[in-house]
């Protein structure tokens, strides 16, 4: 459960609630409580509409609702020919509070009709909150949700509900039976760090299992539960997985990946040729890693392989503004689809302004890379169907200090693809090897204005005309020992004229070898107030939220820049204007 824990935006008002909720929870543990406060809260904000929604910078082909606050991605699945996405939301106002289960259905992860709320509070067992949960298609082609409680004591609850008539194909009522909750905290687990249950699997036995996401003191825990009948749970003698000093773990996803192509898995696949994943949201950090490694069915015991760290510093889905991440299996396509949550990074008082706060990313398919050690994310084909006009740049050289515009589509709302040729690589700077494990402050350090050897060089995407805003998304090449070292960034330290923002630059490193390749390339979305990037064909993925004052619509503008003092060269740049899409009745 991502709770709208703020990402920026340090005005004075806010950082005073910090202080104080943080030092009523440093009291609190000092005297021993077991129930700590999870989310701060703005409760004098949660119930306050907007009297105007305020469309300049909204996204116009993300996922978001007409108005409102929305956050982690819930439950999604196929099932009968439609695609459904379950939300975090807030019906009531534009910051965290008064959750429910939104409902969307689609039936090409595109378009989206908005339906009437699935889940609401209204029984003992989650009368104070409906939190984050998964979806599971059971034997008999039967969905049902299990999801995240509060109850009065304000303990967190495992509960379970389903649709209430399965020849409805939107499914639009769901119904909580009486016997909930099938999964409370007993002895040894701390009853306010006890959340989001993930989709259930079944193995070789006859038992299906879950993980649900916890800690204990610092050490996160994914608590492992078995039922024969999905109805009585019994706690696992061990957690499925553990690491110490990562805190609480928020939105566990547990899944297999073929170990050879693209094609997806069932989560309840199990044998030879596939790998598991295991990714968690880091309540401390707000953000997400994972590990690959093997599953043990039968001692259910889940172990990392050595390829990448099993902690903060390791591999994530994206190096960005993206948490509280869901994926399902698509039977449709045969493929696993990636969704994640983008929050915004403005104040919230101009959330409450502008009406509505949070965006889910686009989905993304993904696949195991064939080196075995990270995963590849790319968008899913059917947002290929939004492109409309179109240019093209081919064979174009960007000398030192050089940059030359993209013109003919409207660059506000589009999709980029650029490939690189990348030469003089005797010119990159040498690689500290201190900066191994912090690609973000690497990037801070090395923003796009810092001229250097082999790059910064990529796009400059919601630039107003004269560059005073611009966001940049860009390669910069290090010379290491034996190898050289590729970051990606995102620096969006000059992406508005607005005060007050938070601009984070965000980065990770491309495992590519561009000695031998001499290639790079870059992909990315940009819409109004979001930008994703993926690099070396979803090697390593950014999200950022940015807030233009100059660049909006028709006056965003669209670079290839280069600051370095090697030559790039574009072999080929493709750029596509992408029409609006049904969205929720927006």
């Amino acid at each position: 459960m991502g709770m709208g824990r703020p990402s920026g935006a340090w005005s004075t008002p806010w950082s005073v609630v910090v202080l104080v909720h943080w030092l009523l929870w440093a009291t609190e543990r000092r005297r021993g409580a077991v129930v700590e406060a999870s989310h701060v809260e703005f409760a004098s904000l949660q119930s306050v509409p907007a009297s105007v929604v305020d469309n300049r910078l909204r996204t116009g082909y993300h996922f978001q609702p007409p108005r409102n606050w929305i956050n982690d991605p819930n439950g999604p699945m196929y099932f009968n020919g439609v695609y459904h996405l379950f939300y975090q939301y807030n019906p009531n106002g534009s910051v965290w509070g008064n959750i429910v289960w939104a409902h969307s259905v689609s039936t090409d992860l595109v378009n989206w009709i908005a339906l009437d709320p699935a889940i609401r509070p209204s029984k003992p067992f989650d009368i104070n909150g409906c939190w984050s949960g998964s979806a599971t298609v059971l034997p008999g082609n039967r969905p049902a949700i299990f999801y995240t409680g509060i109850d009065p004591q304000q303990r967190q609850l495992q509960n379970v509900a389903y649709p209430k008539d399965l020849s409805d194909p939107y499914l639009r009522e769901w119904v909580k039976p009486d016997y909930n909750p099938v999964i409370a905290p007993g002895d040894g687990i701390n009853a306010s760090a006890f959340r989001d249950p993930t989709t259930a699997w079944r193995g070789p036995g006859t038992h299906w299992k879950l993980v649900v996401g916890s800690k204990w003191n610092r050490r996160g825990k994914a608590i492992l539960y078995r039922s024969r009948d999905f109805v009585h749970w019994v706690k696992a003698k061990h957690p499925l997985h553990t690491v110490k000093d990562t805190g609480m773990w928020e939105c566990p996803d547990f899944y297999p990946v073929a170990v050879k192509g693209r094609r997806g898995l069932d989560t309840s696949a199990y044998g030879d040729g596939m790998k598991h994943v295991l990714k968690v949201s880091l309540d401390l950090r707000r953000y997400e890693y994972y590990t690959l490694g093997k599953y043990y069915h039968y001692q259910d015991k889940y172990v990392p392989d050595n390829t990448s760290a099993d902690d903060h510093t390791g591999l994530r889905y994206d190096y960005g503004n993206f948490y509280a991440s869901k994926t399902f299996f698509d039977p449709k396509k045969q493929r696993r689809i990636l969704w994640g949550w983008a929050n915004e990074s403005d104040a919230k008082d101009v959330d409450v302004a502008k009406g509505w706060a949070g965006i889910q990313a686009i989905p993304r398919t993904i696949w195991l890379d064939s080196s075995g050690r990270q995963l590849i994310q790319w968008p899913i084909e059917e947002l290929e169907s939004l492109r409309g006009k179109h240019v093209v740049v081919e064979h174009k050289k960007v000398s030192g200090g050089n940059s030359f515009e993209v013109e003919g589509i409207n660059s506000s709302q589009a999709d980029v693809e650029v490939a690189f040729e990348v030469s003089g690589l005797e010119k990159a700077e040498a690689f500290d090897p201190s900066w191994a494990t912090d690609a973000e402050a690497l990037c801070g350090r090395k923003r796009a204005d810092v001229k250097g050897g082999v790059g910064p060089f990529g796009l400059l995407v919601l630039a107003s005309a004269n560059m005073e805003e611009k966001t940049a998304v860009f390669f910069r090449i290090f010379k290491a020992e034996h190898k050289h070292v590729v970051l990606m960034c995102h620096d969006p330290t000059r992406s508005s004229m607005r005060p007050n923002l938070y601009r984070p630059t965000f980065a990770g490193y491309v495992d590519v070898d561009i000695a031998k390749t001499g290639k790079i390339s870059l992909r990315s979305l940009i819409d109004h107030s979001v930008v994703e990037s993926f690099g070396a064909d979803g090697k390593t993925c950014i999200t950022s939220r940015v807030y233009p004052s100059l660049a909006i619509g028709k006056d965003a503008h669209l670079f290839v820049f280069n600051n370095g003092s090697a030559d790039v060269k574009v072999s080929e740049l493709k750029a596509w204007e992408i029409r609006r899409p049904l969205m929720n009745g927006a």
